[in-house]
């Protein structure tokens, strides 16, 4: 690795491993009041009593603010396109914030040490932030716990107009200067820290860092009760139909059953809000055909919602028993135009697309005659009841490219299969969050705008939103890189990657576990030093100790006369790709007590 490769793999580290210091930093202090933290100031204030920064204008009247010290701001009316209106609560990563900006009057706080005020159990601290200062503008602060315990944290917040867009919760058409517009993409971001669990927070001390701008704070409240029963990742925003008063019924495969569901709905990547006229649940008959009348959801007890760009929904819980190994249809009505929308490109699954009018409640699937090979807004179905999920974070293989179409033959559908079939462990959900074409390091799709590159931004820029914000997460899996190295990323770049991804996930709580990348000879990128270099991150995985344990794939699939290549049985016949026995070759490896965190039934 050159050295200017070897500064950039070290920048990239420091910038992710910034986010789990707190595991390292955290210290209890068993008996500490709860006003010690409180010496800086009067005593803990709700935010928006310490908002001190006027961060939006009217684009008619720029002046009314100076977010940034130059006389720069956040254009009203573009927040209000994007769905981001005042007063109005959002929902990011599973947090519900709330957006304040008005225009022309104080939005934000400079953060200096305040004490804020907050109350609430969860898993996570949610942040809506921006730096001011050109570069990310990092430091650390302390949460007070109602036991009067503290912790520390470590809080990152990416520059408004220089920060990646890959990460942003939303990016707007233009900024205001008082010499007049500036057509850049300013841009605010959701951070999360992780909480001391069990803990109810009582304030929350923010960093000394004046050119970070904390617009609200929020806990994440645990999805008590729920487990995930499938899930999908978005991988981009391409354009898609233009779908007018059309009804998508999407058809996704329950990993787990419960007596109660709830769907999500994700807005990620957008520029502008999307509606959801109605919405329905039923068990597929075939086809498009429901077994039975399809049932309502409802949003907030509304029939629709309306979700900002980057933001998501999720329906109230509802009384409809889920079965596990089963086909749900979920339907729901877009009244509106959408000419792009957030996709998960590959499903490998057929879904359907209606004839103009809300077909949500039909039985039938007469009125649907238009196949749809993606899943595009649906990311979640949870259960309630359960032991809590498991995440598969992976590329096409885990996508399931080259298995059998309307099958469930991808590795993780047989992995939930055996999940289901024992009871020596938990029989968790299985959360399926591979995109084909999926990099560990580096972005195929860019974060922002609509293009035809569905292959998703990196798995480091996607791990917050794909894994730790998933319901009730216990144990993820790591399974990508072979990507990476086709495309002349080097080993050492990958496997600090790797580190980072395993850092941030232990720093949740979570239980890490990496696969190794399995054998590509034959495929035309696949040369002898693409294979050199997955060999040494392979060899990293199985050695360093890193993760919690290890997915020897590679060692499963490949052949002993020729390592560097799929034994001929398990390869779909690109070299890449296993096929349908390969699959399930992967799947049956898996020691399921691997997939226990340490104490739980049946662990290790």
């Amino acid at each position: 690795m050159c050295g200017r490769e070897r500064e950039e793999s070290k920048v990239r580290r420091r910038r992710w491993s910034s986010a789990v210091v707190l595991a390292l930093f955290t210290v209890l202090v068993p008996g500490l009041p709860a006003h010690a933290a409180t010496a800086r100031g009067p005593g803990p204030l709700p935010l928006e009593r310490l908002f001190d920064n006027t961060a939006v204008s009217d684009d008619t009247r720029p002046a009314e603010a100076d977010f940034d010290g130059s006389g720069a701001s956040l254009s009203a009316q573009d927040l209000a396109a994007a769905g981001w209106t005042p007063g109005r609560a959002l929902t990011v990563q599973g947090a519900r914030l709330t957006w304040s900006g008005r225009g022309g009057a104080p939005d934000n706080v400079r953060a200096a040490g305040q004490e804020v005020r907050l109350r609430g159990r969860g898993d996570a601290l949610a942040f809506l932030v921006a730096g001011t200062a050109g570069t990310d503008v990092s430091g650390t602060g302390a949460v007070t716990y109602a036991d009067g315990t503290r912790s520390a944290y470590a809080l990152t917040a990416p520059d408004w107009r220089t920060g990646p867009l890959a990460t942003k919760a939303v990016a707007l058409a233009h900024l205001n200067t008082p010499g007049g517009p500036l057509a850049e993409r300013p841009r605010l971001y959701v951070v999360t820290v992780p909480l001391a669990s069990g803990r109810e927070v009582a304030s929350v001390r923010l960093p000394q860092a004046p050119a970070m701008h904390v617009f609200a704070l929020a806990v994440r409240a645990p999805a008590a009760g729920w487990t995930g029963s499938w899930a999908t990742a978005a991988g981009g925003y391409p354009a898609v139909g233009p779908w007018t008063d059309r009804t998508l019924r999407l058809v996704v495969h329950t990993s787990v059953g419960g007596p109660r569901v709830r769907l999500r709905f994700d807005n990620t990547f957008a520029a502008g809000p999307v509606r959801i006229g109605s919405a329905t649940v039923s068990v597929r008959r075939s086809g498009a055909e429901a077994t039975g009348t399809p049932v309502r959801v409802s949003f907030g007890g509304a029939r629709g919602v309306r979700i900002p760009a980057g933001a998501q929904a999720y329906s109230d819980p509802l009384g409809f028993r889920v079965p596990g190994d089963a086909h749900l249809l979920v339907s729901f009505h877009l009244p509106g135009t959408v000419p792009a929308a957030p996709v998960h490109r590959l499903a490998q699954q057929r879904s359907y697309v209606s004839e103009p009018g809300d077909h949500t409640g039909d039985v039938s699937g007469a009125a649907f005659p238009t196949v749809l090979t993606s899943w595009p807004l649906l990311t979640g179905v949870d259960v309630s009841g359960g032991p809590g999920s498991v995440v598969l974070l992976g590329d096409s293989i885990t996508d399931g490219d080259r298995s059998t179409p309307d099958a469930d033959r991808r590795w993780p559908d047989v992995l939930a299969d055996r999940l289901r079939g024992q009871s020596e462990v938990p029989r968790y959900g299985v959360l399926n969050e591979g995109i084909s074409g999926n990099r560990v390091v580096s972005d195929r799709y860019p974060g922002d705008g609509v293009s035809t590159d569905t292959s998703g931004v990196s798995a480091l820029h996607r791990f917050d939103r794909d894994v730790l914000a998933q319901t009730s997460v216990r144990t993820a899996v790591v399974f990508e890189g072979i990507n990476d190295v086709r495309w002349q990323t080097t080993a050492e770049q990958v496997v600090a990657g790797l580190r980072v991804l395993a850092e941030r996930g232990h720093a949740h709580g979570l239980r890490m576990l990496a696969a190794t990348i399995l054998p590509c000879e034959g495929e035309a990128r696949c040369t002898p030093a693409v294979d050199a270099e997955r060999t040494r991150i392979n060899d990293w995985i199985r050695q360093a100790g890193v993760f919690d344990g290890v997915l020897d794939f590679d060692a499963v699939v490949r052949d002993p006369a020729r390592p560097a290549r799929m034994l001929p049985a398990y390869d779909s016949g690109d070299h890449l790709h296993p096929g349908d026995a390969g699959l399930a070759a992967l799947a049956g490896s898996v020691d399921l007590r691997s997939l226990v965190p340490r104490g739980g039934p049946g662990a290790f």
